[in-house]
């Protein structure tokens, strides 16, 4: 164990640590401290988190949990360390990549199974390249509130225990100040991570975290009857399940992930790295929310198409374990059938469908087609949709299209589908499917200015509103209404 700076070793009350990650050899990891931070403070804390983790209620609160979590205090049992990976970067192979910014501690067991902590942020490690290890106050944020709003939607995603800050300079496009992000998932194993071993030909290494990960995470791999009983293939093909499912829900909410590299895919199927992501506003396929994708590869519509050739990439990373092209190929396949499958059933779901009939596609489409001609607000679209059908007035949904004619069309032919929609009342389904309540760029955006003067009730007050982003919250209604003008000029880049 490297402890950092201040060598004392924080015994943390009922955290027993795990590193089974770090078993796996120094091939795959850096063993490093974090480098402190001075004078530290919380920006945001998640006690729900802490609550499944069986963090002590007491210890969380205290000065030392701070320490720990801003990297200047060991946790005693912890193994901080820095996992190296390679990747494809908008496309094109970058080569040797790695945590740059992020510390491993460990893993906890939990009722929900084993955990991994990780420290964003939190200095330099070898695989910084020319960065400099840290991450800055709005990103940290940022990340802190998407990664619970997702899991509040039912997304699989990594979550976030708390954010901690300090006025360290960071220099960006300008100066900012420090912040770090305690992550925590089942792993933050990546595509890349089996890039990495495969494009060195260290196939040993390859094998040895490829049975991790299959023993861990899959073991049902090792007694798959496809593949000629290939635990490999059936891996990659249990792979693209994952994502597919994953992606459809990102297109069903409207949410964009802004920098898909290789890198940034979860072997998990999580949703991990959120960097220059953003939910939309008006519904538009073509979006761009990530400012230095300055070709468009990552928008909203091709979000499907890029999950697939990254799959595609990890096919190759897999081949030489796999044995055969043809059977590579083959676990991919089922992605082109998953991904559309489980698409038309998160829609279904919003429309208020219970079951699948023939024709729904058809409706689907239409809609979509609808709200991008008239650029109709997404998530405010699909809230007033459900109102109407739980029985207010269809005027408010009107009011979002300037075609009103098509969409009156579209209405009728979506209430008579609404006559056969299956058990229960449609609106139920679809009030608990579309939430009222997602991380708008200008939410996040106003939080951010208040930390910055270190009033943290923005951050406190969307984390609740997002937890539970399909309740009403009387009197937060600002935070579920149209995004303001300036919305449109908020930039956010691949810079953090």
């Amino acid at each position: 164990m490297n402890p950092p700076a201040d060598t004392a070793l924080d015994p943390a009350p009922g955290l027993a640590w795990h590193n089974s990650f770090a078993a796996l050899g120094e091939d795959f990891y850096t063993l490093l401290p974090p480098t402190p931070l001075p004078e530290p403070y919380w920006v945001g804390k998640n006690p729900a988190l802490a609550r499944e983790l069986e963090l002590d209620d007491a210890w969380f609160a205290s000065q030392a949990a701070l320490e720990a979590f801003t990297g200047n205090r060991a946790l005693a049992g912890s193994r901080a360390l820095a996992s190296v990976y390679s990747g494809h970067q908008f496309g094109v192979w970058a080569g040797q990549l790695g945590d740059g910014r992020a510390l491993l501690l460990g893993e906890l067991q939990t009722p929900a199974g084993p955990q991994e902590l990780q420290l964003k942020g939190s200095g330099r490690t070898p695989y910084s390249r020319m960065g400099d290890g840290r991450a800055v106050l709005r990103s940290s944020v940022r990340e802190f509130l998407c990664s619970e709003a997702m899991q509040a939607l039912g997304i699989p995603t990594s979550r976030a225990l708390c954010v901690t800050g300090s006025d360290a300079p960071v220099r960006r496009e300008e100066i900012e100040t420090a912040a770090v992000v305690t992550r925590v998932a089942p792993s933050f194993i990546r595509f890349g991570h089996f890039e990495h071993f495969a494009a060195s030909r260290q196939h040993a290494q390859l094998r040895i975290l490829a049975d991790y990960v299959i023993d861990r995470f899959y073991p049902a791999c090792r007694t798959t009857e496809q593949f000629a009983g290939n635990p490999y293939a059936a891996l990659l093909e249990a792979v693209s399940g994952r994502t597919a499912a994953m992606v459809a829900q990102w297109q069903a909410v409207g949410f964009c992930h802004g920098v898909m590299n290789t890198d940034n895919m979860s072997i998990l199927g999580l949703t991990i790295d959120y960097g220059p992501f953003q939910f939309l506003d008006t519904f538009n396929p073509g979006h761009i929310c990530n400012h230095s994708d300055t070709h468009g590869r990552y928008a909203y519509g091709k979000q499907p198409n890029v999950a697939y050739w990254n799959l595609f990439c990890l096919g190759q990373a897999l081949l030489p374990l796999v044995g055969e092209q043809e059977l590579a190929l083959a676990a991919l396949e089922p992605y082109k059938t998953v991904f559309p499958r489980e698409f038309e059933a998160r829609m279904r779901a919003k429309l208020g469908l219970a079951d699948a009939q023939p024709g729904d596609l058809a409706l689907i489409e239409s809609l979509l087609k609808l709200l991008t001609r008239d650029q109709v607000d997404y998530t405010i679209f699909w809230r007033r949709l459900s109102h109407h059908v739980a029985g207010a007035g269809p005027e408010t949904v009107r009011d979002l299209f300037l075609d009103r004619a098509a969409f009156d069309a579209w209405l009728l032919q979506f209430s008579e589908r609404l006559t056969t929609a299956g058990p229960g009342h449609p609106a139920d389904l679809m009030l608990k499917t579309n939430p009222k309540y997602v991380l708008r760029n200008h939410l996040g955006q106003q939080a951010i200015e208040k930390a910055k003067l270190k009033d943290f009730s923005g951050v406190d007050t969307l984390l609740s509103l997002l937890q539970a982003p399909f309740d009403e919250h009387p009197g937060q209604d600002a935070a579920a209404g149209f995004p303001p003008d300036w919305a449109s000029s908020i930039e956010i880049s691949c810079s953090s």
